[in-house]
């Protein structure tokens, strides 16, 4: 019988999302050093998001429904491995490093952003069913203008936020209303984070990297 450390390196329930979900577009922001901490992330070896079987085949749903509409979905984070969300942690309690502050977090102290719940100490995107995304204009071929961008931590970027223009908001709740249909749940703090409601591993937390070659070992 495998014990808990086992099944949290075993990424046999896991896809590649760019490989189930057809002309999704993909910016992993902690691949790159464009995030709030402002260097790339522990445990993300390849630009790529992976998620769970079963949230991979909801969000395909999803995507066919907004593909409709003229829409693609663009990630910006999937699964995240717990030694990436130590490293947040670390961050946040120990690093004086604040030069990300004026794009992310500018109204807001590098604590309270655990405070406030912009950052957890366990992150649900480790279990595997989560996700971070927005809409992409295919007519445009720009990202939708969702009155803020990811990963600022504002109460304007609280999905309910009523400081951006009608449009904006509309344009979230196009997001929300079809992630919903598809059987995801929001938060209430960050209008592009989206949960599997029917999670597979409510109580895993995952380890191994994000790579695509992992998953094919």
């Amino acid at each position: 019988m495998k014990n808990i450390r086992d099944t949290a390196m075993n990424p046999s329930g896991f896809v590649v999302l760019g490989d189930h979900v057809p002309g999704i577009v993909q910016e992993i922001r902690y691949y790159s050093t464009y995030n709030f901490i402002g260097e790339r992330i522990d445990g993300y070896e390849e630009p790529c998001a992976l998620m769970t079987i079963e949230a991979a085949r909801a969000l395909k749903a999803v995507s066919s429904e907004l593909f409709v509409q003229g829409y693609r979905l663009k990630v910006f984070d999937a699964y995240r491995p717990v030694c990436a969300v130590k490293q947040f942690v670390l961050w946040g309690l120990e690093d004086q490093d604040i030069r990300m502050k004026p794009y992310f977090y500018p109204q807001l102290e590098k604590q309270e952003l655990f405070i406030k719940g912009y950052i957890a100490a366990r992150s649900s995107h480790s279990r595997g069913s989560a996700i971070d995304l927005t809409l992409f204009n295919m007519q445009t071929g720009k990202e939708v203008d969702m009155g803020s961008p990811f990963d600022l931590f504002s109460p304007v970027s609280h999905p309910d936020c009523k400081d951006i223009t009608q449009e904006q908001y509309e344009n979230r709740m196009i997001l929300r209303s079809a992630m919903i249909r598809g059987g995801f749940e929001p938060i209430d703090c960050e209008w592009w984070h989206f949960m599997l409601a029917d999670e597979p591993y409510p109580d895993t937390y995952f380890e191994f990297p994000v790579s695509s070659s992992y998953l094919k070992k």
